[in-house]
């Protein structure tokens, strides 16, 4: 029969599996078609002429161009024939129906088809897209759209090489404003040292669940499991709110919008994980189980669904590559070493004819 213990933990897991599966649905409609890596630098060199009030900076990754307006007066970006495609002013944000631009920029790669309504040469039709001073959207402009690489990339893929200068143009009272930018191609890293890392990290954790549970050495084991896995999920929180920053979110207000209408499930994976850790540290009767199913969720929805920074050159972060690849691998070890060690435990614990022990030889727990 299984402890009641064991079964109150299954009732909760299977309940936080069940809201992250629903959670994870919606998060489509949020950057769903901005890349975990590219090998693709997009970069914004200057505004000619420069307006004080008026930015321009790629986010996602190279997937989308920000732009925010702070002038007080409306800027319209002009789409692909010249036409007005973007507004944005005090009054808020607004798309052309009109343009053509505004259907072939709803995918990253441009293959929307156009509308009837479609023509850059008729009377613009505004729709309010924001309320805000700021808008995003796909430029192929500023982006490599093939899936091939260019000619002079192929024949020489290890170098760094620049693949074209951009010109995003911009109407501002009646004058014509270039977003200049390049496009570089940066080789991709090395994917094998931090597999490796990754390895060597899951499997020195998951050997703590070796430790003879009811022991010293069997609680300072949980123990360390449990703090591991609690920095594996403030890896996982720093990598997410790292990512919403790259997406463009202002402030921690942004930061926390961004959160709820798009990442929400990874931010959870990652509170799941330290929960779980801190449950571990208190010795808590099934933490055995906790570690192991926290441990799983923290693997997979936030460590091999984030695999492709390993081997991309671009990140959808704000802090270094770098950065990106150390937390992944601290993810992916210490999500797996937790799910090795939680098995081993509750294996030996099953083998035994016993319910997994709270590793606290000396004193019971009270109840």
């Amino acid at each position: 029969m299984i402890p009641v213990p064991l079964r109150r933990a299954g009732v909760v897991v299977t309940a936080a599996l069940a809201a992250l599966l629903t959670l994870a649905a919606p998060a489509a409609a949020h950057g769903a078609d901005a890349p975990d890596g590219t090998d693709y630098r997009a970069e914004v060199t200057a505004l000619a002429p420069a307006r004080p009030g008026l930015t321009v900076r790629v986010v996602e990754a190279g997937a989308r161009l920000e732009l925010i307006n702070r002038t007080g007066r409306d800027v319209e970006v002009l789409g692909y024939s010249g036409e007005p495609y973007l507004r944005v002013g005090p009054s808020g944000g607004y798309e052309n129906s009109r343009s053509p631009a505004t259907y072939l920029n709803q995918t990253l790669a441009g293959d929307t088809n156009l509308s009837p309504d479609a023509d850059p040469a008729a009377t613009p039709v505004w729709h309010r897209i924001t309320e805000g001073q700021s808008v995003r959207w796909h430029d192929q402009r500023a982006r490599w759209l093939e899936s091939s690489p260019p000619a002079q990339v192929s024949a020489d893929p290890g170098r760094p090489q620049r693949i074209r200068d951009w010109v995003v143009p911009l109407r501002a009272g009646g004058e014509t404003v270039g977003v200049r930018g390049t496009l570089d191609w940066v080789p991709p890293p090395d994917a094998y040292p931090w597999w490796v890392a990754a390895t060597l990290g899951f499997l020195a954790v998951a050997a703590a669940g070796l430790a003879p549970a009811g022991t010293t050495t069997g609680v300072r084991a949980l123990r360390g499991v449990g703090a591991l896995l609690a920095l594996g999920g403030l890896a996982t929180v720093a990598f997410t709110i790292g990512r919403e920053l790259d997406a463009g979110a202002d402030g921690a207000g942004g930061v926390l919008l961004g959160l709820i209408n798009g990442q929400v499930w990874m931010l959870l994976t990652g509170f799941g994980a330290i929960a779980a850790g801190g449950y571990a540290l208190a010795r808590r009767e099934a933490a055995d189980f906790a570690l192991a199913l926290a441990g799983a969720c923290l693997a997979i929805f936030a460590g091999f669904a984030n695999v492709a920074v390993l081997s991309r050159s671009v990140v959808p972060l704000i802090w270094p590559a770098t950065t990106a690849r150390v937390l992944v691998a601290i993810i992916l070890a210490t999500g797996a070493g937790a799910l090795g060690a939680g098995i081993l435990r509750l294996h030996a614990a099953s083998r035994a004819g016993t319910r997994p022990p709270l590793d606290s030889p000396a004193t019971p727990t009270s109840r």
